[in-house]
């Protein structure tokens, strides 16, 4: 019926988007999800050409960077996939994903973002580590980055606005650019807090 597998893939999503009413949010994940698995590469995919022509512009596309796990992401990057895509993607981040390798365990502060990477971008959703409470580092510190994002990001919107008021000035870190260390110093003193808090639970 289909002349391709991206022609095919888009006339479902399209259909199945128009009879849930056209939410605000619908994610579509393509077969080509990562530069890694493009051929010969984002901007001369042929799937993703087709992909961008084809689906209806309130659908979002997820994207999760060079590669499956992407240790940096740059603006140069997502400005090409934005323009195949013919949208801003939706950065799926697998970097404290350990759901392939169980046996380890990332702790370490959210990193390897270039600044000003919000503006390429619809969103943001992080694949965690499996064991939730090994992920009070990686949200605490993605909350930091997001944060001075929104600082960096002008004009900010007044709903953008009111989130950066809403998560306080405490942070050093919003004052300037993002710092993995200082995000990391101040997530490590609130899990000691959390964890101290915790332990005087009666039952714990």
């Amino acid at each position: 019926v289909f002349p391709s597998l991206a022609q095919a893939q888009a006339s479902v999503a399209n259909e199945m988007y128009r009879r849930l009413g056209q939410p605000s949010i619908f994610l579509f994940c393509p077969t080509e999800y990562c530069s890694s698995l493009c051929s010969p590469s984002p901007g001369r995919s042929h799937y993703l050409l087709t992909l961008g022509q084809e689906l209806l512009p309130g659908i979002s596309m997820v994207w999760t960077g060079p590669k499956v796990v992407s240790q940096e992401l740059s603006a140069t990057l997502l400005e090409e996939v934005e323009v195949v895509l013919r949208r801003r993607p939706i950065i799926w981040d697998n970097l404290y994903a350990n759901d392939y390798d169980c046996r380890r365990v990332f702790l370490g502060p959210y990193t390897g973002r270039a600044p000003g990477l919000m503006a390429r971008l619809s969103g943001l959703l992080l694949n965690p580590n499996c064991e939730l409470q090994a992920n009070f580092i990686p949200i605490h510190t993605l909350g930091t980055w997001f944060q001075s994002e929104l600082r960096s990001c002008a004009p900010l919107d007044h709903t953008g606005m009111d989130t950066v008021e809403a998560l306080g000035d405490r942070q050093s870190t919003a004052e300037g650019s993002y710092s993995p260390q200082e995000a990391l110093e101040l997530a490590l003193l609130d899990w000691v807090a959390e964890i101290n808090h915790q332990t005087l639970e009666p039952g714990r």
